[in-house]
């Protein structure tokens, strides 16, 4: 089991996805393309590119995370409201806006950790 732990990408937190407070992944991040605008998420939201919103494979709808850009220490609070990335090794997608402040919009993929600020409500 711890094999098949330490194999999984840089991820230091594989649990159930049910996001315990303080639970950390490290991987890498995108941002959502702008052909995305206006269209539903996996949650039933409507994605806009100026709200705080991300996308991860695993963590409940409603769940506050907050992503960092490794390369420079920027962070963001960010908001699960659909699934993906569907890239191996991808973690996170944000929104246009996070990916602004998070500074990743030139190289448009960047080392990153997840950490879960706040659990979805009904999931503490």
């Amino acid at each position: 089991m711890l094999l098949l732990l330490a194999s999984c990408h840089g991820s230091r937190n594989v649990g159930t996805g049910k996001g315990p407070r303080g639970a950390v992944q490290t991987g890498l991040g995108s941002y959502y393309a702008s052909k995305f605008n206006g269209r539903a998420t996996a949650s039933g939201s409507i994605y806009r590119p100026g709200g705080m919103t991300a996308a991860h494979n695993t963590l409940p709808f409603g769940t506050l995370i907050r992503v960092t850009n490794t390369r420079n220490g920027r962070s963001v609070e960010v908001t699960v409201t659909d699934r993906g990335p569907h890239t191996k090794g991808y973690i996170v997608d944000v929104s246009h806006r996070a990916a602004v402040q998070l500074d990743i919009i030139q190289a448009g993929v960047v080392p990153v950790e997840v950490a879960v600020v706040r659990a979805a409500p009904g999931n503490r």
